[in-house]
């Protein structure tokens, strides 16, 4: 398995590369986490599971709740309900499920134990990583939106800048939740953990339908799961253009407590 040179700082002494100046020093920080974050982008764009579960689910999910009257009773139309839910889905499942299980995997093989000494550093691989995610989430906005806009979705155009900063929030908050499972269970465990919960978080956890449309035991823990939350925040944001501030708070807490806990838990190896 072979990572970017440049964001190892391993290219040759003497070499022109971009990743490392001309003499053989090793390239900034700020270069090397640029370069790390363009080759985890490009990975998992090239992984076609990854891909699917990024994309292709998100839109057949889209058009499955245009079709059915699930979202009924929310909003305008089915399409301007389902469409911030989609988009939340999507950084669920950038952040959540592809990260967690390519670090799982990456921790198995050793590639994450010998990133962490090199020039790019611990701090180096996840700021990477975290760049690679957002990255993958800007395309899935740009093609749901370019999907959506056609079937006649009309979202609030002030409800764009909370939205944006929602999925940038929960990104973060799924992130951590992914990084710490890969790091403290077992590759194989990762992978059916991470599937197994976008699979009820997508179905059961708010973020695509609404919690009032949920079981009544459900409805009053999903709003406090990052998947209601962000479910919930994108909706009014898009629907109402406003900002739902127990959304961002509930998404803080999150960050904070997984983010913490893999940082205590994770095992590099």
């Amino acid at each position: 398995m072979t990572r970017d040179s440049a964001a190892l700082g391993n290219a040759p002494a003497g070499s022109t590369h971009p990743g490392r100046p001309l003499g053989g020093a090793p390239a900034s920080l700020p270069r090397r986490i640029l370069l790390q974050g363009r080759y985890e982008t490009v990975t998992m764009l090239r992984n076609g599971e990854q891909l699917i579960l990024a994309i292709v689910l998100p839109l057949l999910a889209m058009v499955g709740l245009t079709v059915t009257p699930l979202l009924d009773g929310f909003g305008a139309s089915r399409i301007n309900v389902a469409v911030p839910g989609i988009l939340a889905l999507c950084a669920m499942s950038t952040a959540f499920t592809g990260q967690g299980i390519s670090t799982g995997f990456d921790r198995r093989y050793g590639v994450l134990r010998f990133l962490s000494t090199t020039p790019l550093g611990r701090t180096g691989l996840i700021a990477g990583k975290v760049l690679a995610v957002l990255a993958v989430l800007a395309l899935q906005v740009l093609v749901v939106t370019a999907v959506a806009l056609p079937l006649g979705w009309t979202p609030d155009p002030q409800g764009w800048a909370p939205a944006l900063g929602l999925l940038v929030l929960g990104a973060a908050a799924f992130t951590a939740l992914g990084l710490l499972v890969a790091g403290t269970v077992r590759p194989e465990a990762t992978l059916a953990i991470t599937n197994l919960l976008w699979i009820l978080l997508g179905a059961l956890g708010g973020i695509v339908i609404p919690a009032e449309r949920l079981p009544a035991a459900l409805q009053a823990v999903v709003h406090f799961l990052p998947s209601g939350a962000l479910g919930a925040g994108m909706r009014e944001a898009f629907l109402a253009g406003t900002v739902n501030p127990a959304s961002v708070l509930i998404l803080l807490l999150w960050t904070a407590i997984a983010g913490g806990a893999a940082t205590r838990w994770f095992k590099w190896n």
